[in-house]
């Protein structure tokens, strides 16, 4: 299939990027493991929370349970050449906890698995970035109170002792733990991921010792040489329905409970004021200096900004939908307005000063709604447009002295995408479910000639 040629402005011919900025990031594409790998019984791979959840009826939207989906475990060397071929510097994916343990104990087959990714990568001119902890908790933690226990973060640690162990001698840039908030709150708050349990928020506990997780495991990962490290957080800029105060402090609380209870104690050392929340923390003594280990890089992942609302009831907020803006395909309570990361990345880094490390954009993209088969590339469009509208709001960003080093775009690969299954595809490269065949889409070619450019 030829490239389209060497242009970074889309099919909207929105103004074009800041080629001085661009020149400054680094370029990466992103999956995770449960999500591309299928495989799901194979060589010896534990159970996970996920694989209880897809296979609860009910559960998954379409009933899809992640397997073969695109069929990674068997097809890495495809996915490492569409990497090769998109030019980027880096490749972000996930390790399963469960493919490379199992009972606790190293599974051989597993860490092959990943061994011969990261040659593969290496071998492609593309420094492989794991991610230790990508949601694919063991089932046989989860029933010994999952992340609510406190031992779960010292299986962490054992964990990432024997991943370091096995891959240390060639990776170097890693992160910890993806979206401690999304676990809580959606996997322990509310049910919409796994384990799908409602504690509402008695689910709290679970933030804790995910980050007492992350801190184990940096320090870890630095004993065994690794030079860049951080954690991943999912953030958004939080904006009131209205002036109202009952509206200004629903998302007072929403901002504490989404974006500042797992910054904070991460670059601060500290918790926020939870009073508002009436909840406390399992902090032990020491617990603070662990999660706040310094680190290399702060990962975030953004998507999109969230109006909220007051509410009545156990939950005092609720997210609305924005005015005026556009969406993805996930309806109106995701909108699209790329302005947004730029004020959050601003005010984030007045926030945080000098505590605050370099940013890695670790996920950024959007779904949109495209068939299942295709007999050629796809005109994504929409995806275009909302990858260069987001880059620059990180270029404007950079411009206004944020510290942003990396841009990673979610997906390499249309995949599994959690409780919605099949039916949201997010990925540069379309994958035929059926058949696991790999076509490149527009956001592709733009994609690939956005780095080229970047490099000249």
């Amino acid at each position: 299939m030829p490239e389209h040629a060497a242009s970074t402005t889309p099919h909207s011919q929105s103004a074009p990027l800041d080629g001085a900025q661009l020149r400054r990031l680094r370029f990466s594409a992103a999956t995770a493991a449960f999500q591309i790998e299928g495989a799901r019984a194979a060589d010896g791979r534990e159970r996970s929370i996920w694989d209880d959840f897809v296979e609860t009826p009910g559960r998954v939207r379409d009933g899809s349970t992640a397997d073969p989906g695109p069929d990674s475990y068997h097809r890495s060397a495809e996915d490492v050449a569409l990497l090769a071929r998109l030019g980027v510097d880096e490749y972000r994916f996930s390790i399963s906890w469960v493919r490379v343990l199992s009972d606790g104990r190293p599974n051989p087959a597993g860490l092959a698995y990943y061994d011969r990714l990261v040659d593969r990568l290496l071998d492609a001119g593309v420094t492989p970035t794991p991610t230790l902890y990508h949601w694919d908790l063991p089932s046989r933690l989860e029933a010994d109170g999952g992340w609510l226990n406190r031992d779960t973060a010292e299986r962490f640690a054992q964990y990432a002792e024997i991943v370091a162990d096995a891959l240390g001698d060639r990776v170097q840039h890693w992160y910890t733990i993806n979206e401690p908030v999304s676990t809580t709150l959606q996997g322990y708050a509310i049910g919409e991921l796994a384990p799908g349990r409602t504690l509402l928020f008695d689910a709290l506990p679970a933030v804790h010792h995910q980050l007492l997780a992350h801190g184990y495991a940096a320090r870890i990962l630095h004993a065994h040489g690794a030079t860049r490290v951080g954690i991943v957080n999912n953030h958004t800029q939080v904006v009131p329905a209205s002036e109202a105060e009952a509206d200004l402090q629903a998302a007072y609380l929403y901002d504490l409970i989404h974006n500042r209870m797992y910054a904070d104690p991460v670059l601060l050392g500290r918790y926020p004021d939870l009073e508002a929340l009436g909840v406390a923390l399992p902090v032990q003594d020491g617990d603070l200096a662990v999660i706040s280990t310094p680190c290399e890089v702060y990962g975030l992942n953004w998507y999109n900004p969230t109006t909220v609302a007051a509410a009545g009831g156990h939950v005092p907020f609720e997210v609305v939908p924005t005015p005026g803006a556009a969406t993805t395909g996930f309806g109106p309570l995701w909108p699209i307005v790329p302005e947004a990361l730029t004020a959050f990345l601003i005010d984030a880094n007045e926030r945080y000063g000098a505590a605050l490390p370099p940013i890695a954009i670790a996920e950024n993209g959007a779904s949109f709604p495209e068939p299942d088969h295709v007999d050629g590339p796809l005109d994504d469009t929409e995806r275009i447009d909302y990858l260069h509208g987001h880059i620059a709001a990180v270029l404007a960003a950079m411009r206004a002295g944020v510290d942003v080093d990396t841009y990673t775009v979610w997906s390499l690969l249309d995949n599994f995408e959690w409780a919605d299954g099949y039916t949201q595809r997010f990925g540069l490269v379309h994958v035929d479910m059926a058949t696991g065949a790999r076509t490149p889409k527009s956001s592709f070619s733009w994609f690939r000639a956005l780095i080229a450019e970047a490099r000249s």
